[in-house]
């Protein structure tokens, strides 16, 4: 049985919270700088340890003053934005547990969490969320009020606490424990109820503290990041939080379609994302070259950049290729980091595998892409690279503090300070997850010289009707990085062969038809029967095959007419395919491949 830990560097005081970070700076260092906020007049301002530490204060004390006692739950829906970190430190400040909702969870789901949560007071981001899930509101039986952050909510606050003395926080901060939940994460839930995940100040100080020993240079005092995910994901969440502690300026955003002029504006020294994120980047940069007449320039600087991180990584770079690079880098390599701001020094990616194509080919552009590994239920990263230890393809090594174990079954386990002791009321989900002391993560996976390496998940494993084990991850990340393909989900359990069905990218078509001389306005049901778009999807079929065995390949494939989209319950809010969801909603879909 495989094993490999790295030694832990941290020990959580008891009394320590998220909070104790906070109350040193504004002692020691009030004018370091913490956040850019963007204002009303589009300028991003600075925000100082002082002021968000002042202001942190005066919404708990709104909290407190609303009814809030140590260890509520007062639960949080709203996208990424300033207010989110605020609202957040603020329940901690009050001796409560946040629990986040993602923006885009149903009513279902979100009165799920309520109930199950038994949160006291809700915060929403708009009116429009709070008219959204009105009916659940009502009928949330511990639910008492509902605030709108668009309304003043965060005023409001203010205004309600001004007569709460200062002790009142700090008793609160005097009763609090580093063992206490500071979050419940509700899992996204690709099958099944979500579980709620119970996440301790404890777990949030050792995995910032892990993750900034581990990635270094990302995560180091100075630097800046601007912050997109939803926060609602344990990912970002992470990262905001590991933010405050370590003294990384923070941005936050939420105006995708704006997010490159963001960039430019804000120049972060490091990106976190997810890697669909990337795909995007890549292929918007593929497409704009194809479209610009310089298809082939950019194919061969696709390829010089793989060679030359290869070679790199081999420590075995050649004169003729170090020219080659010099050039691309001239006119491609460059402008993508303009693209990420100009100062983008690194990339952080979680959430689902890279590909190691992409992972070469931004490394060697010049902005490597550190891939980790992690859970809701590990507080995010439990493996991660980094500049000094990287190899491209795998998720890192352990982080500080961590053993990872692999099963007789290929299982991942794990055990570390950041792994959770159990779901919110819920033993019988914790027995299953937890045992041994080891949690069973449900992923399965390698190891080689300390190094991660994921395989395939072991609910997701597809047993053919021949009994040949396919997992679907590889086949699904390569097809998915073709810039005509949106997604890809790989079918084929107990049937005689592996089929696919594949999403086209609404971004790249237009581009796509107009290079082709059809007309803007051909439906989509005539463009999925083009012989030369489907002659591209049988190019990225066939690059697919070539990664797996023959009994593994793919052998027949539909092109939807709809892409899976969050809204439709198909993908998570990290771009996950719901399986399930997908399955029953394109079940004819399916059997036509099979007939």
């Amino acid at each position: 049985m495989q094993e490999f830990t790295t030694p832990s560097i941290t020990t959580v005081d008891e009394n320590a919270t998220t909070i104790t970070a906070l109350q040193r700076y504004r002692r020691d260092r009030p004018t370091l700088p913490l956040f850019r906020k963007r204002a009303d007049s589009g300028q991003w301002v600075t925000v100082t340890a002082s002021a968000f530490a002042d202001d942190v204060d005066a919404v708990a004390k709104g909290l407190i003053a609303a009814g809030v006692n140590p260890g509520d739950r007062v639960a949080l829906l709203s996208s990424t934005r300033f207010e989110w970190s605020l609202i957040d430190y603020a329940i901690w400040r009050a001796g409560a547990t946040t629990v986040a909702i993602y923006e885009t969870s149903s009513p279902d789901q979100v009165d799920w969490i309520l109930t199950d949560s038994a949160a006291s007071i809700l915060i929403v981001e708009t009116a429009a969320n709070r008219s959204a899930h009105q009916e659940v509101i009502a009928g949330a039986p511990a639910l008492r009020e509902t605030l709108v952050i668009d309304d003043g909510a965060v005023n409001a606050l203010r205004k309600r606490g001004a007569d709460v003395p200062d002790s009142a926080l700090d008793e609160r901060e005097a009763g609090a424990k580093a063992s206490d939940p500071a979050t419940l994460i509700y899992t996204s839930g690709t099958t099944g109820r979500p579980k709620g995940v119970v996440l301790t100040h404890a777990n949030f100080i050792t995995e910032c503290a892990a993750a900034a020993e581990s990635v270094g240079n990302g995560l180091s005092e100075g630097k800046s990041t601007l912050l997109f995910l939803p926060l609602a994901h344990v990912f970002a969440r992470v990262i905001a939080v590991g933010c405050v502690e370590n003294g990384v300026v923070l941005g936050h955003t939420n105006d995708i379609p704006n997010l490159i002029p963001d960039l430019d504006v804000f120049k972060p020294n490091y990106v976190l994302s997810v890697p669909r994120v990337f795909e995007k980047v890549y292929n918007t940069a593929e497409q704009k070259a194809i479209d610009g007449g310089k298809g082939k320039i950019f194919a061969k600087a696709v390829e010089t950049a793989i060679e030359y991180s290869r070679a790199d990584e081999a420590g075995e770079v050649g004169l003729v290729l170090k020219v080659k690079h010099t050039v691309f880098d001239k006119l491609v390599y460059g402008k993508l980091r303009a693209a990420l701001g100009g100062n983008c020094e690194g990339a952080i990616s979680g959430g689902a595998p890279l590909g190691e194509r992409l992972g070469h080919f931004f490394r060697g552009a010049g902005v490597p892409v550190f891939e980790g590994y992690g859970l809701s239920e590990t507080t995010a990263a439990v493996t991660a690279n980094n500049e000094e230890h990287s190899r491209i393809g795998s998720v890192g090594r352990p982080v500080p503090g961590v053993s990872v174990k692999i099963a007789d079954d290929g299982e991942i386990l794990l055990k570390g300070p950041m792994v959770f002791s159990g779901y919110w009321q819920n033993d019988q989900a914790t027995a299953e997850a937890i045992r041994d002391g080891w949690f069973h993560t449900g992923d399965i996976g390698r190891l080689e010289d300390g190094y991660l390496f994921i395989t395939g998940r072991k609910k997701e494993l597809i047993v053919t009707a021949g009994g040949k084990n396919v997992s679907p991850a590889q086949l699904e990340d390569t097809i998915r990085a073709h810039p005509l393909v949106s997604q890809c989900l790989v079918v084929g359990d107990k049937k005689p062969f592996i089929a696919a069905l594949i999403t086209l990218d609404p971004e790249s078509l237009p581009g796509w038809v107009e290079r082709k001389g059809l007309s803007a306005t051909t439906p989509l049901s005539e463009l999925v029967q083009n012989a030369d778009l489907r002659a591209e999807i049988d190019e990225a079929i066939s690059n697919a095959n070539k990664t797996v065995s023959k009994a593994e390949a793919i052998k027949k494939y539909e092109i939807l007419e709809t892409d899976f989209t969050i809204e439709t319950g198909e993908l998570t809010p990290t771009l996950k395919l719901k399986r399930n969801v997908i399955h029953e909603s394109y079940q004819q879909a399916i059997a036509d491949l099979y007939t």
